[in-house]
């Protein structure tokens, strides 16, 4: 009786899905490669977030890409969101994610492309959260510092969400320069993308991912109808409103290791949880 208790315990566990971890070596540092030939070649297709659709440099102003080059040499790629002249937030994975450290980010305003245009900042300085965890991506939140940058049409700080709203049932939109989907290929339009998704309770989350992955500084979209983030959109942003009332609600942080297209939740940092965190390195 106790060995088919254990089963069953070990086979609840087994059913959920693990979030993807080590995003350098299971992903970045591939899709950069990929990336940055295919810009070179001039023969990019923006393959980034599935379900999603290309936008303009200037529907998203406070999305930044984030460059990586790592200790090791090689490169990566991210996303982060502009908070003010000298300041921007990303997923602490993106600087470390517990087997690749960055030496060196280069945030990329104002482009619809990673490796040229835009306004391009250099910086070592990435503040992680004191608890992020690398292998739960728990607290997965980091502050950059860089050189002032001037506002413009294309080039904007969003807001920051404060409060104790869950925004669970509201649409979200999540930005970035990820891939499209899980088999996508890198071909031609090379614009970032956007895509709109509901976001869901943390318990509905938790039916996917569990307890140990979903906790309460964790907020989470439905991944319905195969639309979500992929690898690659990184630290970009998750937001709710337009223009002077769009409020960052989360930080892109996890998908299931399976697949981005699969109509699996999707993960981020809670920004509600992070808000006074985050002011205080502003």
């Amino acid at each position: 009786m106790k060995s088919f208790i254990l089963l069953l315990v070990v086979a609840a566990v087994a059913a959920y899905e693990e979030p993807l971890i080590y995003y350098h070596s299971a992903v970045g540092i591939d899709l950069a490669a990929r990336i940055k030939q295919y810009e070179s070649a001039q023969d990019f297709d923006g393959s980034r977030i599935t379900g999603g659709q290309s936008v303009n440099a200037g529907a998203h102003p406070h999305l930044g890409g984030l460059i990586i080059t790592l200790q090791s040499g090689g490169q990566s790629v991210c996303g982060s969101s502009m908070i003010s002249n000298t300041r921007a937030v990303t997923a602490a994975h993106c600087w470390w994610d517990g087997q690749n450290r960055g030496r060196q980010l280069t945030v990329v305003y104002g482009s619809n492309r990673l490796f040229s245009g835009g306004r391009r900042i250099n910086t070592n300085n990435v503040q992680m959260h004191g608890s992020y965890n690398t292998r739960t991506l728990h607290n997965d939140v980091a502050v950059i510092v860089h050189a002032n940058v001037g506002y413009t049409n294309v080039i904007n700080r969003v807001n920051l969400a404060s409060g104790s709203n869950n925004f669970a049932g509201q649409t979200a939109t999540a930005a970035g320069y990820g891939r499209t989907g899980d088999n996508a290929g890198i071909g031609q339009n090379q614009d970032k993308r956007q895509v709109n998704m509901p976001v869901i309770t943390n318990a509905v989350c938790q039916q996917t991912f569990g307890s140990g992955t979903v906790i309460a500084s964790t907020l989470c979209t439905s991944g319905a109808g195969g639309r979500s983030i992929c690898p690659g959109d990184s630290g970009g942003p998750l937001t709710v409103g337009s223009g002077n009332n769009r409020q960052l609600i989360g930080i892109s942080s996890f998908v299931s290791r399976n697949g981005c297209s699969r109509g699996h939740p999707a993960g981020f940092a809670r920004v509600t949880s992070f808000n006074s965190w985050i002011r205080q390195r502003m």
